[in-house]
């Protein structure tokens, strides 16, 4: 059994939910919202330690279309760093319409529970 964290990476917030590869159901665990590129890793640096995962899983946001946008070359950059700061395997999951999903009241903070939606999305498409 593995332990797995998702992320919904935002420029003022990022959303984490975690799983595991038995159970594989993704649950919303925080979200962090540092002013600071520094403050960010370093509260993503705690989770890292506390729950030890064996890859982390990314939502990269794509147009409707599967093209590209600027936030997909944030998101890409926000993997590589966790791949190198941590040394854990990072993986990219399309996550259109991941924050459409979820229903809620205008200025709720939703990010965990779409980083819930990127990874349970991994969980159902992972066929190992």
């Amino acid at each position: 059994m593995e332990t797995i964290l998702g992320f919904d990476f935002g420029l003022k917030r990022v959303g984490v939910a975690v799983g595991n590869t038995m159970m594989k159901q993704a649950q919303p665990l925080t979200i962090i919202s540092a002013i600071s590129n520094d403050g960010k890793f370093d509260q993503i640096a705690a989770l890292i330690r506390e729950w030890q995962p064996a890859r982390c899983i990314v939502g990269l946001p794509l147009h409707p279309d599967g093209a590209d946008h600027e936030m997909s070359v944030r998101c890409r950059r926000f993997a590589n760093q966790l791949h190198g700061r941590y040394g854990v395997a990072t993986i990219l999951v399309d996550e259109r319409y991941s924050s459409a999903v979820i229903a809620h009241q205008r200025g709720e903070l939703i990010d965990d529970r779409a980083a819930a939606i990127i990874l349970q999305q991994y969980f159902d498409d992972w066929t190992e």
